[in-house]
């Protein structure tokens, strides 16, 4: 093959740099410029809202001690009401012209069941005492009597009544109980004295 039947050389073609590119490029300065700026305005934000918590938390808890004040200070206003009526009543008994005991005595009894029942209404039942077995954790003793007729540590009397609500003791019944009675040491001594004689009319 001839020179002349020889193929053009191609020249090598040189690329100029792409003044778009090189915009293209990111600047790391402003990169963490940016990430500075959302990381201050992600904080700002969550201060923001640490604030509304903290003070919503605040203002719960004004409500709450608020709320417990007005509960400590209305919590007996239902029971009160019940008992509004029985001291109506107590008092016209008291203020009533008559001077008659037996109606007095009446309206009194009257007066004790509208009690009762209020009472009975509240849950509060009286506790069990005379003829029952002596129940530390319902009876006080106030005194103990000798007696062969009941067992030992039997209710027998009853100074005051006691109650319970619940199940839960407001107030234990206040008792007399049994106890053994002592030997009489007399006794025995007559029993030796009547012996003593029988052998002397013996002999």
């Amino acid at each position: 093959m001839s020179k002349k039947d020889s193929p053009p050389i191609e020249e090598e073609k040189i690329e100029e740099p792409d003044e778009d590119n090189d915009a293209l490029v990111d600047d790391p300065l402003s990169t963490l410029q940016e990430a500075l700026q959302k990381s201050e305005e992600g904080l700002a934000a969550q201060k923001d809202q640490f604030a509304r918590l903290q003070a919503e938390t605040d203002n719960f808890r004004k409500r709450m001690v608020r709320e417990k004040e007005e509960f400590a200070q209305f919590a007996n206003e239902r029971l009160l009401k019940g008992l509004i009526p029985i001291f109506d009543n107590l008092e016209r008994a008291l203020e009533a012209p008559s001077s008659d005991a037996a109606q007095l005595k009446e309206g009194v009894e009257m007066i004790l069941k509208q009690f009762e029942s209020f009472l009975e209404k509240e849950k509060v039942v009286p506790i069990k005492a005379v003829g029952e077995k002596f129940d530390p954790s319902i009876h006080d003793v106030v005194s103990q009597e000798e007696s062969d007729e009941h067992e030992e540590n039997t209710v027998i009397r009853q100074f005051a009544k006691g109650y319970q609500l619940n199940n839960r003791v407001l107030r234990p019944a206040q008792v007399v109980i049994t106890r053994k009675p002592a030997k009489s040491t007399k006794k025995s001594g007559n029993k030796k004295e009547k012996k003593a004689k029988e052998k002397r009319k013996k002999t």
